[in-house]
C-alpha cells in the first residue's frame, strides 16, 4: 500500500490529468475513424524529460488537429488500395523465445497442450531452422528483416573495439552530448544524448506500413532505438536501464561483505539509525560532474516491525509496507542532479529478510514507461497509452533478473513471481493490441520461455551439475508448467480470431543442457594461439594480461572466433590473405570434434567460416568462425568476458543451466500455424517474405529468405 504526503498526491492527480487529457487528444486526433489504430505523434525523440515529452506530445496534438482532415483523406484512400493483392486480412505472430521443439512434441504427445495439437493437426508443426549463431537479437534481427546478419550486422549480444579489444554492446550505442558548457562547479551538456541502433535492414512491418497496413509491434527484441514507421511499437531486449547497462540491481543488506558480484548487480550497504535503517539506489551518472564516474543516488528508509514479519519502506514520497517474501508494486524514482536535470524511473523492492540480517533486494531501475526519459515506443505516446491503461511495467529488455538468481539474491519462487509478473504485463498487451488492430498485423514476443528455460532446465536432468543432491520429488515442473500456460495463451488468442486470420507461433531457436562449460581463451592459450604477459598463467577479465604482440586468436561473446589480423585489430599480427586463410582452416581443424576428456563427449561440433556463412555490406564486423558447442557445452562464463583460465572444461555450476549458444542445427526454433504450410524446412529468415507474399506485397530483391506456399482459407 502507497501512502503518499498529501502535497505530493495533490501534485500526482494534476500530472496525471494533464498527461491522461494530452494523450487522449494525441490518441483521438491523429487516427480518430481507424479502429485498428492507436494514434499519437510521431517518435524520433532520443532523450526527453517527462514534462518535455508532455509538451511536445501538446504540440503535435494541435498539429494533428489542424491537418487531421487531409490527413484522414490521404489514409483512407490508401486503406482502400492497402489490402487488394492480399491473402489476408490480418496475421497474429506470437514470439515464444526458445521455446523447442522436442518439449513441445513431448508435451504435446503427452496431451498436455491441447491447443498447440489443435494448430498442428488442423494446421502445420514445423521445426525452424534458426541463425548462425543462434543467438536471440542475432535470430529477432533474421525475423524482422528477412536478411543473413552480413546484411543485419548483428552478430551476438556483444561486438568488440579493433583498437581496445573490449566489448560495446552489438544493438545499440548511446553517446552523450557533443557539446557541454563549463560553469563554475558545473559541466552542463548541450543537446541531447545520441542514440544510434547498430542494427541494420528494414522490418518488414515498415513494408507492410508504407502499403497502409497497420501494424502492432510488441516488444521484438533489437527494436531500441525504436524507429519511426506508419504503426505502433513497444521496444524489446536491448532496451538498458536507467543506468544505461542491460540490468543492474541492487542488493541492500546490513551484512558486512567486500564480495562484489562478478555480473547483474551492486552489492549496496543498509546503515543502522535507531529504529530505522537507511540504504540508497545508485542510478546514471551525475550529467554535471566534473569527472565522470559520479553516480546519482536515491535514498530510502527502511522500518522493521519483526512481531508481524514485515517492513516499511519509504522513497521519496512514496511510502509502502512489504512483509518478508513479498514484492512492491512498481515504484516512481527520481534522480535529481541540480540545475533542473532529473532522470525519472521505476523500479520494485522485494523483502528478503529482516533476521539475522536485514537484506532488500531492488531491480533495475527501469526506464518509466509514462514518463520516458529515453525513446521505448513508437510514436512517444505508445508507451505512455499503456501505462495509462494498465499501471507501470517493465520496460528493461532483459527485465527477468536472471542474475540475481544466478547469485542467489533471489530463489526460485521469487524469480519466477518476476518473470510472470512480467509476463502478464505482455498478455494484457498483447490482447489490447489485438483488439486495436482488426486488420493488419500483430506481432508480440514473450520472454518468458527464454528465461524459465535458461534458469529450470537443471530439474529436467538428474546429473546436472546445478542440481545434484536435490531429490526427483523436490523438482518442480517449472519447464512443463511454463509450456501448459503458453498453450493456454494460444487457446485465447484462437478464440479472438476468424479463419481468414493467420496465426504462426514461432520461437527464434530451441534449447539444450548447459551443464560443461569451455574456456576457449584457455584452449588457445594452451595450443599456442593466445599468449600472456611474462609470467602469467591466468588473466584478468576483457583480455588483462594479454600479449598482443603474440596472439594470433582469441574469442568473446559467446560464439565468435577472431583472428588478430594485421591492419585490422590494433595489434594485429596475422597477414590478411593466405595466412588467416590457412590460420582458419588449422583451427577449425584442430576445434571441430573437440572432446571433453572427463566424459568423452564431443564439446564442440561444428566451426563454421563466416566468410562462407555470411554475405552482405557488413560481413566485415562478423567474427571470423562460428563455433558451435555440442549438446550439453556452452562457452564458459569466463570465456564470454574475455578471461584466459587454466581449465578448458568445467562444470557449470549456476541456476542458468539451459541454452541455446551452441550448434544451431541441434536447437531449432517452431513454427505452428492455423493454416497448412507446404515447406518442410522452414527457416526464420523465411518470416518476413512470407508475410509480405501474403499481404499482397512485391519483395524486396535484397531478402534472403523465400516465401513459404500457406494454403489460406
Amino acid at each position: 500500500m502507497k501512502v503518499p504526503a498529501a502535497s505530493f498526491a495533490t501534485n500526482l492527480r494534476q500530472r496525471r490529468l494533464l498527461s491522461v487529457c494530452l494523450v487522449v487528444i494525441g490518441l483521438v486526433l491523429l487516427f480518430p475513424l481507424r479502429s485498428e489504430a492507436y494514434a499519437g505523434p510521431g517518435a524520433g525523440f532520443a532523450v526527453l524529460s517527462s514534462f518535455w515529452t508532455l509538451f511536445v506530445a501538446f504540440l503535435y496534438s494541435a498539429y494533428a488537429f489542424l491537418t487531421w482532415p487531409f490527413r484522414h483523406l490521404f489514409r483512407w484512400l490508401r486503406h482502400r488500395q492497402a489490402y487488394g493483392k492480399a491473402q489476408i486480412k490480418r496475421a497474429v505472430i506470437l514470439g515464444f523465445d526458445g521455446m523447442d521443439p522436442e518439449l513441445a512434441a513431448r508435451f504435446i504427445a503427452e496431451g498436455k497442450l491441447p491447443n498447440l495439437a489443435k494448430l498442428r493437426d488442423q494446421g502445420t508443426f514445423r521445426k525452424l531452422r534458426t541463425t548462425f549463431p543462434p543467438i536471440s537479437p542475432v535470430a529477432w534481427s533474421t525475423f524482422m528483416t528477412g536478411v543473413n546478419p552480413g546484411k543485419h550486422n548483428i552478430y551476438d549480444f556483444l561486438a568488440r573495439d579493433l583498437n581496445t579489444y573490449l566489448p560495446f554492446l552489438s544493438s545499440a550505442e548511446i553517446k552523450g552530448p557533443k557539446q557541454t558548457l563549463k560553469i563554475g562547479k558545473y559541466t552542463i551538456p548541450l543537446g541531447k544524448p545520441e542514440i544510434k541502433g547498430m542494427r541494420r535492414g528494414t522490418p518488414f512491418w515498415h513494408w507492410l506500413g508504407k502499403a497502409g497496413i497497420f501494424c502492432s509491434v510488441i516488444r521484438v527484441p533489437v527494436t531500441f532505438p525504436p524507429e519511426k514507421f506508419p504503426g505502433v511499437l513497444l521496444s524489446g531486449m536491448c532496451v538498458p536501464d536507467l543506468k544505461g547497462s542491460q540490468g543492474t540491481f541492487c542488493f541492500c543488506t546490513t551484512r558486512n561483505s567486500s564480495q562484489k558480484f562478478r555480473e547483474g548487480g551492486v552489492r549496496i550497504p543498509i546503515e543502522r539509525n535507531g529504529s530505522a535503517l537507511h540504504s540508497y539506489i545508485p542510478g546514471p551518472e551525475d550529467p554535471l560532474a566534473e569527472s565522470s564516474g559520479s553516480e546519482l543516488r536515491v535514498d530510502f528508509e527502511i522500518r522493521p516491525d519483526g512481531a508481524k514479519n514485515q517492513a516499511r519502506i519509504t522513497v521519496g514520497a512514496e511510502s509502502f509496507t512489504l512483509k518478508v517474501g513479498e514484492y512492491s508494486e512498481w515504484v516512481p524514482i527520481k534522480f535529481s542532479a541540480g540545475l533542473g536535470f532529473n532522470a525519472r524511473g521505476i523500479c520494485r523492492f522485494y523483502l528478503k529478510q529482516l533476521s539475522p540480517e536485514v537484506e532488500v533486494y531492488v531491480t533495475p531501475v527501469n526506464i518509466d514507461p509514462g514518463r520516458p526519459d529515453l525513446p521505448i515506443s513508437h510514436p512517444v505516446t505508445y508507451s505512455i497509452y499503456l501505462s495509462k491503461l494498465f499501471g507501470p511495467y517493465a520496460t528493461l529488455g532483459l527485465a527477468e533478473d536472471t542474475w540475481a538468481l544466478n547469485e542467489e539474491v533471489l530463489d526460485d519462487q521469487a524469480f519466477l513471481a518476476q518473470c510472470y509478473s512480467n509476463h502478464d504485463d505482455r498478455e494484457r498487451m498483447l490482447f489490447d493490441a489485438l483488439e486495436k488492430t482488426r486488420q493488419g498485423l500483430c506481432t508480440c514476443v514473450f520472454d518468458t520461455t527464454d528465461r524459465v528455460q535458461h534458469m529450470f532446465w537443471r530439474y529436467l536432468e538428474e546429473d546436472h551439475p546445478a542440481a545434484r543432491g536435490v531429490p526427483r520429488e523436490q523438482r518442480p515442473n517449472v519447464i512443463e508448467d511454463l509450456y501448459r500456460r503458453m498453450d493456454a495463451l494460444i487457446g485465447r488468442v484462437m478464440k479472438q480470431i476468424d479463419q481468414h486470420t493467420l496465426l504462426l507461433v514461432v520461437s527464434d531457436h530451441g534449447f539444450k543442457s548447459f551443464a560443461r562449460c569451455v574456456n576457449l581463451n584457455a584452449w588457445l592459450h594452451q595450443n599456442g594461439y593466445l599468449a600472456l604477459k611474462p609470467e602469467k598463467t591466468e588473466s584478468g577479465d576483457w583480455f588483462e594480461d594479454v600479449d598482443w604482440s603474440r596472439t594470433t586468436a582469441y574469442t568473446l561473446g559467446l560464439n565468435g572466433l577472431y583472428l588478430n589480423i594485421k591492419g585490422r585489430e590494433r595489434h594485429g599480427i596475422v597477414e590478411p590473405g593466405e595466412k588467416a586463410e590457412a590460420l582458419k582452416k588449422e583451427l577449425r581443424k584442430k576445434l571441430d570434434g573437440l572432446v571433453d576428456p572427463a566424459s568423452s563427449r564431443v564439446g564442440i561440433t561444428g566451426i563454421f567460416d563466416c566468410d562462407a556463412t555470411y554475405a552482405g555490406p557488413y560481413v566485415d564486423n562478423a567474427p571470423d568462425l562460428i563455433v558451435g558447442y555440442g549438446d550439453g557445452f556452452r562457452a564458459s562464463w569466463d570465456s564470454v568476458m574475455g578471461k584466459v583460465t587454466t581449465k578448458i572444461f568445467e562444470d557449470n555450476l549456476k541456476a542458468w543451466s539451459g541454452d541455446h549458444c551452441i550448434d544451431p542445427r541441434l536447437v531449432p526454433g517452431v513454427l505452428f500455424s492455423n493454416f497448412k504450410i507446404a515447406d518442410e524446412k522452414p527457416a526464420i529468415v523465411d518470416v518476413a517474405p512470407t508475410l509480405l507474399k501474403l499481404f499482397g506485397i512485391r519483395l524486396p530483391a535484397h531478402l534472403d529468405g523465400k516465401s513459404w506456399a500457406v494454403t489460406t482459407v
